[in-house]
């Protein structure tokens, strides 16, 4: 913690520094002419109190993305904001070809490799436009108009990832949660795959529903490959990266803020997109170019960097799973144990440990609930649009001592509501 605060309190050391300035305005027409005089005073901001130099910013944030960040990396991207270590700019003033820019990009690379034992034979892409973007750019990049791929629908984003890859190639749906209302994943031999598809389609963690894979299925086709949206659960356990031949993640929510998207990509399977496919969605272009074929979310990615950082420091992602685990299962506990005060509908073996979302036996008590948790500072508990309901993610940077507050508070609020 003594580093945490020699961090804000040289934040606070710049931040305080700057000196009033004045401006004269001059505004003239046809029929007058006067001289305005504004007199502008900078503001500098109070000291950042203890408890914040302590990690406490008076809430929890349980929002689904963009999320909580480590306290770690907050004070120390403050720190360097200003002055990024001797450069006299900012990181978000800096060249991205520049050789401060190049070591940043190149370690998040590194100390990501590092985390999923990445091999050389895969591409570690940055790029921009979300998850969103890679339903479109994958079969673009690894089908022709006329192949099969297959998909398997836990959720919305896996639902709306099909939809996008109809645009590009043949997709088919081997298996759907829908009627069930997304609740639980096949077993793998109840999946009838197309022995031609060109891949295997899955979102790793329904972040609307809270479905999570625990174990991948492999497509049954030799020649095809397995994808997956990884956005809601990258670098939250570690994967054998070895077995898919494509992983995407925003980065929204588990390993910095919005804004950049990471692919890993098998080298192999890039270099022969489809005609149509834009120069922005085309792998091997950013592959070619180290993720710097036009200007990348620089700031954004940096963010990244002091994460990956602080996973590697933590003891890597078997460590961080373990705290996870942990996390998540406070929280089930209290919902099971609530005598179905509160329910969570997902098949048990297959629960999130990322996104928890549950219902309250009388739905007319959530807004009450979600209303009054925000008043004791847990905040962004109200679940889905499309789904309602309470829905609390816990990602890697939610403090144990985050999810115990909000089991205490669920206990209290039903004993005052039985």
């Amino acid at each position: 913690m003594a580093a945490a605060a020699a961090a804000a309190a040289a934040a606070a050391a710049v931040i305080g520094s700057a000196s009033p300035h004045s401006r004269i305005l001059q505004f003239s027409s046809s029929s007058r002419r006067r001289q305005l005089c504004i007199s502008c005073t900078a503001v500098s901001p109070s000291p950042i109190p203890v408890s914040l130099a302590a990690g406490d910013r008076g809430v929890y944030n349980f929002a689904a993305g963009p999320a909580t960040l480590p306290e770690s990396v907050i004070l120390k991207a403050q720190s360097e904001l200003y002055n990024y270590r001797g450069s006299g700019m900012s990181i978000m003033e800096m060249s991205h070809r520049g050789k401060e820019f190049d070591a940043v990009i190149k370690k998040a690379e590194s100390d990501l490799r590092r985390l999923l034992s990445i091999s050389d034979d895969f591409a570690v892409l940055f790029l921009q436009g979300g998850a969103t973007t890679q339903f479109a750019a994958v079969p673009l990049n690894l089908c022709k108009p006329d192949d099969p791929a297959d998909y398997i629908i836990t959720g919305s984003w896996s639902d709306k990832a099909y939809k996008e890859a109809q645009k590009f190639c043949k997709p088919n749906v081997v298996w759907s949660g829908k009627s069930e209302k997304y609740t639980k994943i096949p077993f793998f031999d109840e999946i009838r795959q197309n022995p031609d598809a060109k891949y295997l389609h899955i979102c790793g963690n329904e972040t609307i529903h809270g479905v999570e894979y625990k174990d991948y299925p492999e497509p049954k086709n030799k020649n095809s490959i397995l994808i997956a949206d990884m956005s809601s659960n990258f670098c939250s356990k570690p994967v054998d990266v070895s077995k898919f031949g494509l992983i995407y993640a925003g980065a929204q929510k588990n390993v910095g803020p919005s804004g950049v998207t990471i692919v890993i990509v098998r080298r192999d399977l890039i270099g022969d997109p489809q005609p149509i496919t834009p120069v922005m969605l085309d792998y091997k272009i950013h592959a070619d170019n180290a993720s710097l074929y036009n200007t990348p979310p620089c700031f954004a990615v940096y963010i990244c960097a002091l994460v990956f950082e602080d996973l590697l420091d933590q003891g890597g992602l078997q460590a961080v799973e373990e705290r996870n685990a942990k996390k998540a299962g406070i929280l089930y506990e209290a919902i099971e144990r609530s005598g179905g005060f509160y329910v969570c509908p997902v098949e048990k073996s297959v629960k999130s440990l990322m996104n928890v979302p549950f219902t309250l036996q009388n739905s007319d008590l959530e807004k009450k609930f979600i209303a009054e948790a925000a008043k004791e500072g847990m905040i962004q508990l109200k679940g889905h649009r499309s789904v309602g309901g309470v829905r609390a993610s816990i990602y890697n940077a939610m403090p144990l001592a985050g999810v115990e507050k909000l089991v205490a508070f669920m206990k209290d609020f039903q004993a005052r509501h039985p």
